[in-house]
């Protein structure tokens, strides 16, 4: 039997399966939270033509100190449709067009104004062109935006919309199957007996992948039968990712290896050498990728940290598919660890972070109660407190 994979290599081999999913045009509100397919370049500029960045007066530069005669007004999508001479002021308000003719912006708290007699109460403008946003002073026809794997966040749905973009290019949503399996779960948690536990890891794995621009079919609990595996199996032909949790051990009732080989799938690796995790496995059937978690809760969710966000993010066409790791100081001792590398639930706050208490991988209060994980080397030593270590923090999924 094949010893177990290290994790990089485990997880390079998983993001080699799929390549991206197809490409499709949709409006940028829509493509919020999924990553950009093709560089996002400004089909325009911005601002096209001379603004006022202040409410006030434009005047010409040779004339900052007045005083001046109001000719007129250029409101935000009404310009003036005259000439400003020196001497002569137009009221202006942000965000509008500059008049021609000039080349300076007075600030309104800065005059008095008497009728059309305009005069300079302030310090002014002090140089000319001030208070003025020159065209593309945010970007220009041409320019690239946003390079091919950026994720949009609300920024970048505006910019895309002003950069005279009606849609942008992203991957089709990938589509997920969870499948919840295990003679002891009880699919009713209010109504679960004493050698049961209630079906969580469907939902919680559900919740996980929330965060990224997905679909999620749960199926399940499935009883511990190749039959019933299979049949549940059959139901997801349409999902690109499959993911199982519980029976991907070595015990006589796990079933998923089997069922998966007499569904026709191709096993491409089994069990990767981290802590919790260990028994972790990825098939292949044609186009469709299934990726076999732990039924033991946390170690389900710290697999799932490490390979499906990741996978998912491959399938949306992600940069950077891996997750954000972070160094921290230890705020109190670690212990040593074993022979396998592992990923201990912990609390970081600020700089500083702490081991949670209860690393059992089924102490689902310790992974609520904890924001990172910690990673610790196989063979690690006792490591003071004070020590920089690496860790994964749990918000938003990840995501570079």
């Amino acid at each position: 039997m094949a010893a177990p994979l290290p994790l990089e290599e485990a997880q390079a081999r998983l993001l080699a399966l799929a390549e991206p999913l197809p490409l499709e045009r949709v409006d940028p509100p829509s493509a919020l939270g999924r990553w950009l397919a093709e560089p996002l370049v400004a089909a325009r500029t911005q601002p096209g033509c001379a603004l006022s960045a202040m409410d006030g007066y434009a005047v010409t530069e040779t004339d900052l100190i007045g005083p001046w005669q109001v000719i007129g007004e250029s409101a935000a999508g009404h310009p003036f449709a005259g000439f400003v001479a020196p001497g002569q002021a137009v009221r202006i308000s942000t965000g509008a067009v500059l008049p021609d003719g000039a080349g300076t912006v007075v600030l309104q708290e800065d005059v008095a104004r008497d009728g059309d007699r305009l005069i300079l109460t302030g310090d002014g403008p002090g140089m000319p062109g001030r208070h003025i946003r020159r065209p593309g002073s945010d970007f220009a026809e041409g320019t690239v935006l946003a390079e091919r794997g950026t994720r949009l966040g609300p920024a970048h749905v505006a910019l895309a919309l002003t950069a005279g973009h009606r849609h942008v290019a992203v991957r089709r949503v990938p589509r997920l199957t969870i499948i919840d399996s295990g003679d002891e779960l009880a699919a009713d948690p209010a109504d679960c007996a004493a050698h049961q536990v209630p079906a969580s890891n469907g939902a919680m794995l559900a919740a996980l992948v929330a965060s990224h621009a997905c679909t999620v079919i749960r199926r399940g609990p499935v009883p511990d039968r190749i039959d019933a595996l299979i049949a549940a199996l059959d139901a997801s032909a349409d999902a690109d990712l499959i993911i199982t949790s519980g029976g991907a051990s070595v015990g006589d009732h796990d079933l998923v290896i089997p069922a998966l080989q007499a569904w026709g799938a191709e096993l491409d690796f089994w069990k990767v050498a981290i802590k919790p995790g260990k028994p972790l496995l990825v098939a292949r059937r044609g186009r469709q990728i299934i990726l076999g978690l732990p039924g033991n809760p946390v170690s389900s969710f710290v697999t799932a940290w490490l390979f499906l966000l990741p996978m998912l993010r491959q399938l949306s066409g992600a940069a950077n598919p891996l997750p954000v790791r972070l160094s921290a100081i230890l705020a109190a001792d670690l212990a040593a660890g074993g022979d396998r590398r592992e990923f201990l639930r912990g609390v970081l706050d600020g700089s500083d972070v702490s081991p949670s208490f209860g690393q059992d991988s089924g102490a689902l209060a310790a992974l609520a109660g904890s924001n990172c994980l910690i990673d610790r080397a196989a063979g690690s030593p006792i490591l003071p407190t004070g020590t920089v270590v690496s860790v994964y923090p749990l918000e938003n999924g990840g995501i570079a």
